[in-house]
């Protein structure tokens, strides 16, 4: 059995990558948006753009410009992304196939924020689709719902250059898109749209290195016939070289002012306790991977109590038949939140 040490946690508890996740305010518009790639409404020139895209470990800056836009309505959920690029090129043309190995811009959304149950929908510069239902996070075993699609979807490609063609230096492509809320509150903790609420969404562009035969491009090789790995530029940085990690995305507020008025959003108190269970959750699983047994104590896995914001945390550890799971009452609002051994977080009654 191999010792594993104890984690010793400071005065405020980020995730992996030392920083918090990203925010975003998404406003509401009465004005009818037509999707096709331009974004020319007034309610789009009038909403903000994201922070720029940062590499996905948040470390680098991309070689390229992305940034997003969201806005809502009644109907719909709207996205409107700005990616610069110099040659837009795509090949994948079936819907539902690995769009991610052309160039694309995806979305990631788990509305009620447990990291179970989320969509996550990649698009290419031929506004070919691949929208799939994600049971749990890869690192814990589910099914993939490759079958599942975004009914009543509306999607559209404008490129400021010319598709497929090297012979010219494009400036770039942009992408529109209207989620139907019908779809996206069905994974909700309520079948209604949030309004004043938030979730958890990310974005992501995955960009390739590209080589030529014939006038026509595909992802790059090395001497070895290797594809080259991608770059992946986000919004909100993973702090790891996954999406799959949900607990790590930003946080967009649906504020029900329209899109001109200003509202706020500060990411609540309660939500570092959120980062803080899956520092423990994962402090575990590589506990049972070092020692081959669970840990029958939190003191195994941290040196409690614990300080986020200068106020006590005390966590707790329960190992029973069907697995294990990690309490804390939270020094803030008094709600009780638990973490499984599968990675689910919830608010249990008080």
């Amino acid at each position: 059995m191999k010792f594993f040490a104890p984690l010793i946690l400071g005065l405020v508890f980020l995730n992996s990558a030392a920083q918090a996740p990203r925010s975003y305010i998404a406003y509401k518009t009465s004005e009818e948006i037509k999707i096709d790639g331009i974004g020319k409404e007034k309610a789009w020139e009038m909403t903000p753009w994201s922070a720029d895209f940062i590499d996905i470990e948040g470390e680098k800056t991309p070689t390229y410009k992305t940034n997003v836009k969201m806005l809502w309505d009644e109907e719909y959920l709207y996205f409107l992304a700005e990616m610069e690029e110099p040659h837009v090129w795509g090949t994948l043309k079936q819907r539902d196939t690995v769009i991610f190995y052309n160039n694309d811009f995806e979305i990631f959304i788990d509305p009620d924020g447990d990291t179970h149950n989320y969509m996550e929908f990649e698009m290419n510069a031929l506004n070919t689709v691949w929208d799939l239902f994600v049971v749990k996070p890869y690192r814990e075993p589910a099914p993939v719902l490759d079958s599942w699609d975004i009914q009543g979807l509306k999607t559209a490609v404008n490129i400021e250059g010319t598709l497929n063609d090297p012979k010219d230096k494009d400036k770039g492509w942009s992408v529109e898109i209207a989620i139907p809320w019908e779809v996206l509150k069905e994974a909700n903790t309520h079948n209604e749209v949030p309004k004043n609420e938030f979730w958890r969404v990310n974005f992501s562009r995955v960009n390739w290195d590209f080589e030529l035969e014939e006038n026509t491009y595909s992802r790059k090789k090395d001497d070895k016939g290797n594809y080259l790995p991608e770059y992946n530029w986000v919004w909100s940085p993973q702090g790891v070289i996954n999406m799959h990690e949900p607990e790590h995305w930003g946080y967009v507020y649906f504020s029900t002012k329209e899109v001109g008025e200003k509202d706020s959003f500060v990411i609540p108190k309660d939500e570092k306790i959120r980062w803080f269970l899956y520092e423990l959750y994962r402090k575990h699983k590589a506990f049972q991977r070092e020692n081959e047994t669970l840990a029958k104590d939190i003191k195994e896995l941290v040196q409690a109590p614990v300080k986020i914001d200068e106020v006590t945390l005390q966590p707790r550890l329960e190992n029973h038949l069907t697995g294990w799971n990690i309490s804390v009452k939270s020094p803030f609002t008094g709600a009780l939140y638990n973490i499984t051994q599968d990675g689910k977080f919830t608010q249990l009654k008080n």
